[in-house]
């Protein structure tokens, strides 16, 4: 521009003053419009569904979902004006809690024109519980829903697993400021290269090398099941979404058990399981560091609560006598052990059986498996692997320095992606996080006994949504309290960000509000 309207700051003000950070509202509005953006793109995979699949009635929902999406992205941003050079911690924080609920609010339009939900909140149940990879369910009559709703429904769990807000953002463009800080906000602090970008990068190809082996593993055996080419391949792809991001939305009511096979249990247990791992663990196995698999604290911490918990609920369950043979309790026991542990939530009995059938012991071993989860930086919840090893490490080096003489010097090691020594710093985070997940499971039971549930099914129910697991003993339905519902939505959200990004944001409000006005 030329004139009396040209900038005449000269060039070097004008580029410290473009790299002068904007304020915290105006970052969050920034990126979660980018967020918004992004939405509108992927729904028009579930479009493409529903077209090929002849549901012509079932477009116009996507489409209509993506137009808001955009629209309201668009404006978002251009309310900001101008992109952040900078992007502080706590700013990354509020930026994917509030890009969480933006996201959840918007995806939940398709799902809501649907009409297989009975209203707009029990629509946005089911997002969050996708987004987090929970898995519980207010839909109804999900055995006759569309290919698109559940393409939906299962992409919707893919993307929450590996991480929506930072692969967003980080697949737009290369160099977006403070990519890390939202990295560490959804959850995960792992770095598998130097690049934020790169590691971006890096997690999806993983996770689209296991969609192309994982979808033909279920293929093969969906088609072995008795469904067709067509349909087998479409419950393979959802399965494998599900199973990857440990999810536990299926395509029928009956989750696993609709399928009534061995080799459809057996392909969600693998990739369930490898889903649950570490993405660092991936990539450094990938790279030929496979000593790690057998070094890394977070595998030992998994294969030991597992083992222990496995052969007690076995043992329990044998006792009681629920099931004689050894394969059936292997496909119901193990398998739901293990689907608790990994938070992944599949099942392969009746919701009912756990409460009228399963002893007392084989429930609160599932409860707890709930509780200590998968691994960090993966697509699982609750406490993590690593800082249940933390735990244990603090524990017995405490008692060392308690055991040996004043002047004795006590160091504990251990090995996560590479070596470390126990501090306090590392014990208090950890402790922290676990202290967090035990009082919310412990609120959610009494709110839900406070709605006139029986205390088994509340406790588990509560362990469940907190570690967004999905297991259910049958509590959770569209007949909940409205109140109860909303709790859950706040529990599933505040789990899968681990607390801090919803903290950051519960004291940025409060701060705004003491604001002078």
């Amino acid at each position: 521009m030329t004139g009396a309207f040209a900038d005449q700051t000269g060039p070097h003000l004008r580029k410290a003053r473009e790299k002068r950070p904007i304020g915290t509202l105006f970052v969050i509005t920034y990126y979660a419009g980018i967020v918004l953006r992004w939405v509108a793109v992927i729904m028009v995979i579930p479009a493409l569904v529903s077209a090929l699949s002849g549901e012509w009635s079932v477009v116009p929902d996507f489409l209509i979902g993506a137009g808001v999406a955009l629209v309201g992205g668009s404006t978002l941003v251009l309310l900001c004006r101008t992109a952040p050079s900078r992007v502080y911690w706590s700013q990354g924080m509020l930026t994917v809690a509030v890009s969480w609920l933006l996201s959840m609010i918007v995806c939940a339009v398709p799902s809501w024109l649907s009409g297989h939900y009975l209203s707009f909140v029990d629509a946005c149940f089911d997002v969050m519980s996708g987004f987090t990879t929970t898995g519980l369910v207010l839909i109804q009559d999900l055995d006759h829903v569309s290919d698109g709703l559940n393409t939906w429904r299962h992409l919707l769990s893919y993307l929450g697993g590996q991480g929506m807000i930072v692969l967003a953002l980080s697949f737009l463009a290369h160099g977006f400021p403070g990519l890390y800080t939202l990295y560490v906000g959804e959850g995960k602090d792992e770095r598998l290269l130097p690049s934020m970008w790169r590691t971006a990068r890096a997690i999806w190809f993983i996770s689209v090398v296991y969609l192309l082996v994982g979808t033909g593993a279920f293929a093969v055996a969906t088609r072995q099941a008795g469904l067709s080419a067509y349909r087998g391949l479409l419950h393979a792809f959802w399965l494998f979404m599900s199973a990857w991001s440990t999810g536990g939305f299926a395509p029928q009511s009956q989750s696993i058990l609709f399928y009534h096979s061995r080799i459809v249990e057996a392909v969600a247990l693998v990739v369930f399981v490898l889903g649950s791992l570490n993405f660092g663990l991936h990539y450094a196995v990938w790279s030929g560091n496979r000593r790690e698999v057998t070094r890394n604290l977070e595998i030992r911490s998994f294969l030991v609560t597992s083992a222990i918990l496995t052969l007690i609920s076995l043992a329990a369950l044998k006792v009681s006598g629920v099931y004689s043979t050894g394969e059936v309790l292997f496909r119901k026991g193990v398998f739901h052990l293990l689907s608790a542990h990994t938070t992944t939530g599949f099942m392969t009995i009746y919701p009912s059986m756990l409460v009228v059938s399963w002893p007392a012991l084989a429930m609160f071993c599932v409860v707890l498996a709930q509780l200590l989860g998968g691994s960090a930086s993966s697509t699982a919840g609750g406490f993590k692997g690593v800082r249940v090893g933390i735990a244990a490490k603090t524990v017995v080096h405490e008692l060392r320095r308690l055991l040996l003489p004043e002047s004795a010097v006590v160091v504990t090691r251990f090995h996560f992606f590479r070596d470390h020594v126990l501090g306090d710093r590392q014990a208090r985070a950890a402790l922290l996080v676990i202290f967090l997940y035990t009082v919310t499971v412990s609120v959610t039971a009494v709110a839900n006994l406070a709605a006139g549930y029986p205390l088994q099914e509340s406790l588990f129910e509560a362990a469940s949504v907190t570690g967004n697991v999905g297991l259910t003993a049958g509590l959770t339905s569209a007949s909940m309290p409205l109140g109860l519902k909303l709790h859950y939505i706040l529990v599933m959200w505040s789990g899968r960000l681990e607390f801090m990004a919803v903290l950051v944001l519960v004291g940025y409000l409060i701060h705004r509000r003491r604001l002078p006005q």
